[in-house]
């Protein structure tokens, strides 16, 4: 059969005026697969449009200015008061001396103490080897600022380097009970009744000692060394001691029979007994 170009004739798909047809079935089938391509590719579009990150991110908050940050002031520190002085005493001190105060209780609670008196670590008491008995000092706690007023009854500390043993209780009022030993201001006052500095009665005191007849042999020596004067030996809650009490009880002949004494294991303090 002779196709229709070959005559001259014009296909039944041709459009009027054109002697090639105007689309072949091939090129209907590859135009139909196009449209249908595109308009898939358009409906995926359409369905996930594009999202703009910068309009959906959150919003970071500015960073803290420097002059909204608030500065913590420490509240400052505050000294406590002294303890006031009782009326009965004198507004200034007689006296003012700093060094290591220590505390004592048992086993000295009960005991005698040197002013006649039965020692209880409960009262604000203190022991002191120079100030007369029944003075009143105020001690200070250097590291605290806080005071006590206190009665000198007894004679210590024994301890080389200390000024001072408070009760038990004037070492709570202070703040020195736990530290055990601390650097104090000691100010003694003079009583209305009188003057807080009579003359003194004096005496040398030796020891400690562990072994009591190692006093015994000392008090023995000095018995033999000083003749006018009254040897003694006792014994203390820690230990034994020898005491010398010169004919002279005056402050310049103590010091002199204590200079004099040299124990490579024994201490020499002079020892105000009034």
């Amino acid at each position: 059969m002779i196709p229709l170009e070959k005559i001259g004739g014009a296909h039944p798909l041709a459009s009027p005026g054109h002697s090639r047809p105007f689309l072949q079935p091939h090129h209907l089938t590859l135009a139909a697969f196009l449209l249908l391509l595109l308009f898939a590719t358009g409906c995926h579009k359409n369905s996930h449009p594009q999202v703009d990150t910068y309009a959906t991110a959150p919003t970071l908050p500015p960073p803290p200015s420097h002059h909204a940050a608030t500065t913590h002031t420490p509240a400052p520190i505050t000294r406590p008061e002294p303890s006031p002085i009782p009326d009965s005493l004198h507004g200034k001190p007689i006296s003012t001396e700093i060094g290591l105060a220590s505390w004592y209780g048992p086993p000295y609670h009960h005991r005698q103490a040197a002013d006649g008196s039965i020692f209880d670590e409960n009262a604000l008491t203190a022991a002191h080897r120079t100030l007369p008995i029944g003075t009143m000092v105020r001690v200070t706690d250097i590291a605290t600022g806080q005071s006590v007023v206190a009665k000198i009854t007894d004679r210590g500390p024994f301890v080389q380097g200390r000024v001072l043993d408070l009760s038990l209780a004037a070492a709570k009022a202070i703040g020195l009970y736990r530290a055990g030993v601390d650097k104090v201001k000691v100010e003694a006052f003079s009583s209305s009744q009188g003057t807080a500095d009579p003359e003194g009665r004096w005496c040398v005191q030796i020891g400690v000692f562990i072994d009591p007849a190692d006093a015994i042999q000392l008090k023995n020596d000095l018995k033999s060394r000083f003749t006018t004067a009254k040897v003694i030996e006792f014994a203390g809650p820690t230990g034994h001691w020898v005491r010398i009490n010169p004919a002279s009880p005056d402050h310049a002949t103590a010091e002199r029979i204590s200079n004099s004494i040299h124990l490579p294991d024994a201490d020499s303090y002079l020892i105000r007994l009034n």
